[in-house]
């Protein structure tokens, strides 16, 4: 069993915010293996199927950004999982640029509320995690306006592969390894992935 999380904000007001992209990233994951967020359990919604020969869980919390904690250790606790083997949370960063993807196994939550929450219910730093870059904000607005804005036109419209090539490296992560998804996603993103700098959000 394999634990995969996105980490996000419940309601309609946050679905196309860049601090969602955990949970639009798993959304396409669910779409592209049939998979459904029809239960609810543990302040979050799960999505259980089989993808690349492994069983998965993929959840969504529902207790907010800064509490996810709460929902990802009572899962790791439930399934009785090894956070340092069998737990992938992907989530935004605002150090990398738009379309990248960095894969880690473990280190500190770096300023990311969400990711400082699991690590404190946890008790541990060592769990595997897939950052995807957002950007930095545009010269005067303040992080967390940016994180809580809705994505721009030309990010939109990157949007389907940056989802891709997630779903590609957690496919990776549960069928070889995190090493070999490491090995093969911690690249820079094809230029066509970066937007034009400096759009308004939409």
């Amino acid at each position: 069993m394999f634990l995969v999380v996105g980490l996000g904000n419940p309601g309609e007001q946050y679905v196309r915010n860049r601090h969602n992209v955990g949970f639009q990233c798993l959304s396409y994951l669910a779409q592209r293996h049939g998979l459904a967020f029809n239960e609810k359990q543990h302040r979050a919604r799960l999505a259980t199927g089989v993808i690349r020969g492994q069983r998965v869980v993929l959840a969504k919390p529902f207790t907010y950004m800064n509490d996810s904690g709460l929902a990802v250790a009572a899962l790791v606790r439930w399934y009785k999982l090894d956070p340092a083997t069998h737990l992938l949370v992907i989530y935004d960063d605002l150090d990398l640029p738009f379309g990248t993807i960095r894969l880690r196994p473990g280190g500190s939550a770096g300023g990311q509320r969400g990711v400082q929450s699991i690590i404190q219910h946890l008790g541990t730093q060592q769990f595997p995690r897939l950052r995807v870059g957002i950007g930095r904000p545009p010269a005067g607005w303040d992080a967390k306006d940016y994180v809580l804005s809705n994505w721009t036109r030309a990010e939109e419209a990157a949007l389907p592969e940056l989802y891709a090539r997630v779903a590609d490296a957690v496919e990776t992560v549960l069928g070889e390894g995190l090493a070999a998804a490491m090995n093969r996603f911690n690249v820079a993103p094809r230029d066509e992935l970066r937007p034009p700098a400096n759009e308004p959000s939409c």
